[in-house]
């Protein structure tokens, strides 16, 4: 039995106000910074056998915080990096939703694709496949993977056997951890969306 200790970054000055994507120097605010903390407080009990991460920075501070006090490294994979938005890369929240592309990515995901960028299932198959792949090589551990929501939510949507229509139902917020076991019997969804608190708090 492999467990999956999902982490989506904390936060940074574009959180909930611009797509940032594959863009390099956006960093964690210092909220951020303590969210990471207080996830790598959270998860300091877990034995973790790997710590992995998206190669982006705002994935990578999160991972080096949370990998600290295990002693380990950070091993990137690309897999479970960011959704390619191409041409929505960098761009407001709000001019994005008074596209068309928004209300279909919305409520009919399975059809979106980001101009220039990727589908919304080709990010799914790519970050599940990853998942499989980080899986094979701890058939009896836990590993911590440190992501993106809309990655994680598909993640989560795939083992919960959710249509990717469905997939915005779920949140995944800033610095949450979520926990899926994969068994000989199948997968088993343990945690969504929870907000670890630190052993001090």
């Amino acid at each position: 039995m492999t467990t999956l200790f999902f982490v989506r970054h904390a936060v940074t000055a574009h959180t909930g106000q611009r797509l940032s994507g594959w863009m390099e120097g956006v960093h964690l605010t210092e909220e951020g910074k303590k969210q990471a903390q207080t996830a790598a407080d959270g998860l300091a009990h877990v034995d973790f056998e790997a710590i992995y991460s998206s190669p982006i920075d705002r994935t990578m501070e999160t991972a080096r915080a949370i990998a600290k006090p295990h002693a380990l490294p950070v091993r990137v994979r690309r897999g479970i990096g960011e959704v390619e938005y191409g041409k929505w890369t960098n761009r407001p929240l709000k001019s994005l939703m008074r596209t068309k592309l928004w209300d279909v990515v919305l409520h009919h995901p399975s059809a979106a694709r980001f101009p220039d960028g990727e589908s919304i299932l080709e990010v799914q198959d790519r970050a599940v496949a990853e998942v499989e792949a980080i899986a094979s090589g701890h058939p009896k551990g836990s590993v911590c993977c440190v992501s993106h929501g809309d990655v994680i939510k598909l993640i989560a949507a795939h083992y919960l056997g959710v249509h990717i229509d469905l997939y915005q139902r779920i949140v995944i917020g800033p610095a949450s951890v979520s926990v899926i076991t994969l068994t000989k019997g199948g997968p088993r969804v343990i945690a969504l969306n929870n907000c670890p608190l630190s052993p001090a708090s």
